[in-house]
């Protein structure tokens, strides 16, 4: 079970975060791909996301060689690349303390790599392996999603804001798990249905002490909460939301989509996934072809001036225009960081989410 003590100031500091951000579903989805009991509704997700990860993303799993990922790699960036300035901004006396937790220490400890040892002295070289390896990740896992997922988690803003509006917090905090409830000034979250090895679980009181309360929903990690509990930071409790099934791409070929019918299923995809710029190769290996019929398509779509392209020394950027935006659906470019993208129908299926 989990436990969590509020203050009358907390209280007045619960808030939901407005947008997803990319890195923490990232390492949910991850999370629920590598897990040692995987929720059975996931299956055909979890084996097609381990056949497709990139050798690129290998590094993550370094950071989780026992299933205890590091703290400092749960940030609420609303862009990857805000995410991982956040990340590098941890200071260096915390990533050692959390690396040395993971790898623990003495007899018995995990063997280190080489570029993890580095990332514990602060080498810049290892820093970047862990930002080549997070994007190539989220190339493959959420790129092809991302949409869904923003359209996912403004439904769940509304009816979270709904809730707080008609009933009041206590019932918005007391409805996002079934059997949740809030006593007194404790919010009791209780610990997920089934067999465990060694028994139930320990309960986990986590006093907020006046730093308040972040709500983020994911829809990849249906087991439970993940919490961020950093000191002088507002803690941060992840939960699981949606249909409780993993968000899926839209079907390609669905001749009840007007831009692949007009464009074409390649290139309505490719401008569907520059929500933030892609080189060539990221684009190739969401797409699933090759550099050469990326940049084709990609060339097309400049030609039309729905997409610039920029080169920086041997690397080619992509990057969506304003027409592009409003072509697929967006009032402006910035629209999707500030939430105001126009609802569009989920291809996600809609069956009762799993008991957690």
């Amino acid at each position: 079970m989990l436990r969590i003590h509020f203050t009358a100031d907390d209280f007045a500091r619960v808030r939901f975060a407005p947008r997803p951000a990319p890195l923490q579903e990232l390492h949910a989805a991850l999370a629920t791909a590598v897990a040692p009991r995987p929720d059975p509704l996931f299956g055909r997700w979890r084996g097609r996301v381990l056949r497709t990860l990139p050798a690129a993303a290998e590094p993550l799993a370094d950071l989780v060689p026992a299933g205890r990922p590091p703290s400092f790699l749960d940030v609420l960036g609303d862009t990857l690349g805000d995410g991982f300035d956040r990340i590098r901004a941890t200071g260096p006396e915390v990533v050692r303390a959390e690396l040395a937790r993971v790898y623990g220490a003495g007899p018995g400890s995990l063997p280190v790599p080489r570029w993890v040892r580095g990332l514990y002295a602060g080498e810049e070289a290892s820093w970047q392996t862990v930002r080549r390896a997070q994007r190539a990740a989220y190339e493959t896992v959420l790129a092809p999603v991302w949409p869904l997922i923003q359209d996912l988690h403004r439904e769940e803003f509304a009816r979270h804001a709904l809730t707080v509006a008609e009933h009041g917090l206590a019932a918005a905090l007391t409805a996002l798990a079934p059997d949740a409830r809030l006593d007194g000034a404790v919010w009791e979250w209780p610990a997920s249905p089934g067999p465990r090895p060694g028994g139930p679980p320990p309960t986990r009181d986590v006093h907020l002490a006046g730093r308040g309360l972040v709500l983020l929903p994911t829809f990849h990690h249906p087991a439970g909460p993940l919490l961020q509990d950093l000191p002088a930071r507002p803690v941060v409790l992840t939960y699981p939301a949606g249909p409780g099934l993993p968000p899926v791409p839209e079907a390609e070929g669905d001749p009840d989509e007007p831009l692949a019918a007009v464009l074409g299923r390649t290139r309505a995809h490719l401008l569907r996934l520059l929500t933030e710029p892609h080189t060539t190769s990221a684009l190739a290996r969401a797409l699933g072809v090759s550099n050469a019929t990326a940049s084709a398509h990609a060339g097309a779509l400049r030609a039309a001036g729905l997409v610039t392209t920029r080169r920086t020394g041997r690397s080619v950027t992509h990057e969506r225009t304003s027409l592009g935006a409003l072509v697929v659906g967006i009032r402006s470019a910035g629209a999707e960081r500030v939430g105001t993208t126009p609802r569009r129908t989920s291809a996600v299926t809609t069956r009762p989410a799993p008991t957690t």
